[in-house]
């Protein structure tokens, strides 16, 4: 049972750290302000979220892993409000995105 979930933390935690790094690039990659909001908030929600499981799963039942679904919690209500609040100043700030017919 031990090695089960050992390996579904790791696996967790691998899969988060990749959502991660997906969201690293796109903010890279992507050419405006609201793609790379899109590509954060995504990757950042799901990657940290299956990090925080993966750390869960590791820490078994303690009080670590109350204080981790607090966070879990947290995190799952204030990225994307966060994230919508960014998009909504930027809007209201006349951010335009970049129009398609642009040049690759």
């Amino acid at each position: 049972m031990e090695l089960l979930v050992d390996i579904l933390s790791h696996a967790c935690l691998l899969g988060g750290a990749v959502f991660l790094l997906i969201g690293a690039i796109g903010v890279l990659r992507f050419p405006d302000f609201y793609t790379r909001l899109h590509a954060v908030s995504i990757c950042d929600t799901l990657g940290a979220g299956l990090v925080l499981v993966g750390l869960m799963l590791q820490g078994g039942l303690s009080l670590v892993t109350v204080k981790l679904l607090l966070m879990f919690y947290f995190m799952i209500f204030t990225g994307p409000t966060a994230v919508h609040a960014l998009a909504e100043a930027a809007l209201q700030g006349k951010l335009k995105p970049l129009a398609d017919d642009r040049k690759p």
